[in-house]
C-alpha cells in the first residue's frame, strides 16, 4: 500500500472519534497489510507507537495534513472549490487516491474534534524536521489564502498550528511569506534572511546555522524520515537556496 493508500485506514478509523481514530484506523489497516493478527499488536501509546505500527510517519503525515486542511477550509464556516483544489495541488493527491482522500476531508471538515491534536501529533512525530513542518505551514497558508485573504479564524487557526508545530517566529514570517523561501530569491534578496539571522552575529553563530539548515533539509535525510517526494523536491531548492546564501556570507565575512 502506498503513501496515500494508507488513507482508507483512517477514514475508517475517523469514526472511532478523533485523531487516536484516525490514526489507529491506519493502523489497523497495516496490520491487515501484513496479515498480522489484532491480537498480537500492542494498543499503541504514542504518537511514536502509532507511527511505528503503521510503517513510518509518512502515515501520520498523510492523515494529519487531511484533517488539518480540510478543518482549515472549514474555520470561515464555508469549504470553498478554491480551497480543496488548492489542498490537491499541494500535496500532489493520485487520482487514485481521490476519493479515499475526498473521504476522510469530508469527515474532517464535518468533524467537532479539535485540530490542535492532529497538529501536535504531527509536530511531535516530526520535532526533529522542523523544515518539513513549516513548508505544511506554508501550504496551509496558500490554501487560506485560496479564496481571498486570510481572515481573522483562518489566522487564528494558523497561528495555533505554528505554536503546535514548535516553530520559531522567524518559520512564521517565513511560512507566510514574509520573508524569501524560493531559491530565486537568494541572488537579489538578504542571505541571513535566508538562514534566519541578524547581520550582527558572529561568524560561528552563521557557520551553525548553515549547518543546521544543511541537516534538516538535506533530501537524503528526509527521504529516509518517510517525507512524502513533494516535500523531498522542495528540499533540495531549498538546500540550493541555504549554500548560495551561505556561499555570499562567507565571501562577504572572507570565511
Amino acid at each position: 500500500m502506498g503513501f496515500w493508500g494508507k488513507i482508507l485506514g483512517g477514514v475508517a478509523g475517523f469514526a472511532l472519534g478523533g485523531p487516536a481514530g484516525a490514526l489507529m484506523g491506519a493502523a489497523l489497516g497495516h496490520a491487515a497489510d501484513t496479515g498480522a493478527a489484532p491480537g498480537q499488536q500492542r494498543i499503541p501509546v504514542s504518537t511514536a507507537d502509532i507511527a511505528a505500527l503503521i510503517g513510518g510517519r509518512e502515515s501520520l503525515f498523510a492523515v494529519s495534513v487531511v484533517v488539518l486542511s480540510a478543518k482549515l477550509a472549514k474555520v470561515d464556516g464555508v469549504v470553498r472549490r478554491e480551497e480543496i483544489d488548492t489542498f490537491k495541488r499541494l500535496f500532489h493527491v493520485p487520482p487514485e487516491n481521490l476519493v479515499e482522500v475526498g473521504r476522510l476531508f469530508d469527515r474532517a471538515r464535518d468533524s467537532a474534534d479539535d485540530y490542535e491534536e492532529f497538529a501536535g501529533k504531527l509536530g511531535e512525530a516530526f520535532a526533529d524536521n522542523k523544515a518539513m513542518l513549516e513548508d505544511v505551514l506554508h501550504a496551509l497558508v496558500q490554501i487560506a489564502r485560496a479564496d481571498g485573504p486570510v481572515n481573522k479564524a483562518e489566522g487564528a487557526f494558523l497561528r495555533g498550528v505554528h505554536a503546535q508545530f514548535g516553530l520559531d517566529a522567524a518559520a512564521w514570517e517565513r511560512a507566510r511569506g514574509a520573508a524569501p523561501r524560493a531559491p530565486g530569491g537568494v541572488a537579489e534578496g538578504d542571505p541571513y534572511a535566508v538562514l534566519g539571522l541578524s547581520r550582527d552575529v558572529g561568524d560561528d553563530e552563521v557557520r551553525a546555522a548553515w549547518k543546521r539548515l544543511m541537516r534538516e533539509n538535506h533530501p537524503d535525510s528526509l527521504a529516509s524520515k518517510g517525507v512524502p517526494e513533494e516535500f523531498i523536491r522542495r528540499a533540495t531548492d531549498k538546500v540550493a537556496q541555504i549554500n548560495a546564501a551561505w556561499d555570499r556570507i562567507k565571501r562577504e565575512r572572507k570565511l
